[in-house]
Parts: structure tokens; sequence; C-alpha cells
């Protein structure tokens, strides 16, 4: 009995984990579009971010559905944060941002090699 139970709490969190996911991810989107709708003036920033909220939005989705894809989802936003932080940002704020999309560029590398330690690649393994 305490074995159904155990194992009916943990889908339950699953569950949680999943839902709380998609909220996430929808919150991101209505932020990204929101200056937008309000018909704010366009500018660098504004579609930097945009891009940015939206892709990690996505990636949530494609890892909530299939979480064998975590490696190659942040590996391609690494790309996408680096690329469009560098090309849309001002001078100091592109560098950081290019910087942290290496960092997330090279995590990804070495989760696909199985470099990193068992306590973070856990989250590129289930």
């Amino acid at each position: 009995m305490k074995v159904k139970l155990k194992l009916s709490v943990i889908m339950a969190n699953v569950k949680m984990f999943k839902l709380l996911g998609v909220m996430l991810a929808l919150v991101l989107i209505v932020w990204a579009i929101a200056p937008f709708l309000r018909h704010q003036p366009i500018t660098n920033d504004m579609m930097a971010t945009a891009i940015v909220f939206i892709m990690i939005a996505i990636a949530y989705f494609i890892i909530l559905v299939n979480p064998s894809w975590t490696k190659a989802v942040f590996f391609f936003e690494g790309i996408v944060i680096g690329v469009s932080g560098y090309m849309l940002l001002a001078y100091p704020y592109n560098l950081e941002l290019a910087i942290v999309g290496l960092i997330i560029i090279a995590i990804a590398v070495l989760a696909y090699l199985q470099k990193l330690p068992p306590s973070i690649l856990k989250w590129f393994y289930r």
C-alpha cells in the first residue's frame, strides 16, 4: 500500500512540474509579446528580449514533451541567446549575453561528452 501511495505522490509531483513548466513558458511568451501589443516603439533591446524569452519558452515545451532532447535544446538555446544578444544589444550587454551563450553551449557539449559531475548530468539524462 505504501508503494502505491509513494508512486502516486511522485506522479503528482511530475504532473505538477510539467504544469508549472507550461505555465512558465506561457508567461514568458506573454512577456515577450506584451510590448508589441502595447504598441511601444520597437528597439533592439525589445527584440533581443523577445527572442530570448520565446526561445526559452519553446525549449520548455520541447523538453516537457521529450526529455531526451534536453542536451540538444540547451545547445541550440546557447547559440540563439549568444548570437541574438551579440547582434542586437549595445556594447557591454552584447558581450555579456555572448559569454552566457558560450557558457550554455559549453555545458551542453560537456553534457554530450558526459564530463559533468553526476549531480548535474542527472538533469540531462532522464
